[in-house]
């Protein structure tokens, strides 16, 4: 396969992080790589930034005219369609848990003989991602709930997000908005031993939570099985587990009605974001919400007090920049290696695995 790599336009609304930056483009190039790279408004660097470190800038999402032995890289999932799909992609595809539509995305790279590798499962040896946006996924969906959390106590409801351009002015908004501090704040993040566990608990304390108040549970603290009375007696419930199979539900309807007037949850923010995923572990929501629509109400009872979630499936790109930076940092090592590492190998099995499963499923 060529090395050469095409860098997509990304179509999801309000999507501005990247899957290269300018700084590993360059790294790559030097390495005797030729990268493509579309034009784009909405990514977070200048397209000029790209141009200037040796890149190729093509029109905006004209990877589907590209040689197919281009593979074509991205972050979030391709606009729905139904045609084949020749390329090799490397993206997020959200498909291979069973999530909503799973077995027509992979239809399509039936139907084009193209081939996926899906950054959620490039593994190393030890079976860790080598490359993940949890951190700064656990730190947005923290901020985004303290956000959530603030505009409730006014008796509003959270409008628009739009991403900083800096941790630091990230910080600095939400302090602001929790009236100068988030001390007398309470809240439990699960997954907490994980990148995006610490990412969350890393922005509690920077917003001025006292550590006593800021309840880190892993497995450990979970293996007794939910729903958990303890989810109900905090403010912002942030939820980073990993779900792979059924557990019990950490929360449920039944016990948010059993809360009654005595609830202090607020805020749930599902970073894992398992919304269609039959296992999923907070069944008191069934939509995605968006950056314009950042939370969605729960069915709490009548003279209950206001709980909302948020559900927004690319967190990180509230801090487009530096989580890009971070990612594709992470991801170049691999990518230097691309398509004969393990790492790759690995991952093109289990996508011939899950292809296999979805052409059963659409009686292909």
């Amino acid at each position: 396969m060529s090395r050469t790599l095409w860098l997509r336009c990304e179509t999801k609304e309000f999507e501005r992080r990247a899957a290269l930056t300018p700084t590993t483009s360059k790294r790559l190039i030097d390495e005797g790589f030729k990268i493509f790279v579309e034009r784009d408004n909405q990514r977070i660097f200048d397209d000029k930034e790209y141009e200037e470190v040796g890149c190729e800038l093509v029109e905006n999402n004209s990877w589907p005219n590209a040689s197919k032995d281009i593979p074509i890289i991205g972050l979030k999932e391709l606009q729905e369609s139904a045609e084949p799909l020749p390329h090799t992609h490397i993206q997020f595809a959200h498909c291979y848990k069973q999530q909503g539509g799973w077995s027509k995305v992979l239809s399509r790279f039936h139907h084009g003989n193209g081939t996926l590798y899906d950054l959620e499962f490039l593994n190393d040896s030890t079976g860790r991602r080598v490359a993940a946006f949890g951190f700064h996924a656990g730190f947005a969906g923290a901020a985004a709930g303290a956000l959530a959390l603030a505009a409730q106590k006014k008796g509003e409801k959270l409008g628009l997000l739009t991403p900083f351009p800096n941790e630091k002015e990230m910080v600095k908004a939400v302090k602001e908005l929790l009236g100068g501090s988030g001390k007398g704040v309470k809240a439990l993040v699960i997954g907490a031993l994980g990148r995006c566990g610490r990412g969350a608990v890393d922005l509690f304390r920077k917003i001025g939570l006292d550590e006593d108040d800021i309840l880190k549970w892993d497995l450990e603290e979970t293996k007794k099985g939910g729903p958990f009375q303890e989810i109900l007696d905090v403010d912002i419930f942030v939820n980073c587990i990993y779900l792979s199979s059924k557990i019990p539900n950490f929360i449920d309807h039944k016990s948010i009605l059993g809360a009654g007037e005595g609830r202090r949850l607020s805020v749930v923010v599902d970073v894992s974001c398992d919304t269609t995923n039959p296992f999923n572990p907070i069944p008191i929501y069934n939509i995605n919400t968006t950056f314009s629509e950042p939370t969605v109400p729960v069915e709490v009872g009548p003279g209950n007090p206001p709980l909302s979630v948020i559900s927004i499936d690319h967190l990180p790109t509230l801090l487009p920049r530096e989580a890009s930076e971070q990612f594709s940092a992470d991801l170049l090592p691999s990518l230097l290696d691309f398509p004969s590492s393990r790492v790759w190998m690995d991952a093109e099995k289990l996508f011939r695995e899950k292809l296999a499963e979805a052409v059963k499923v659409e009686g292909l």
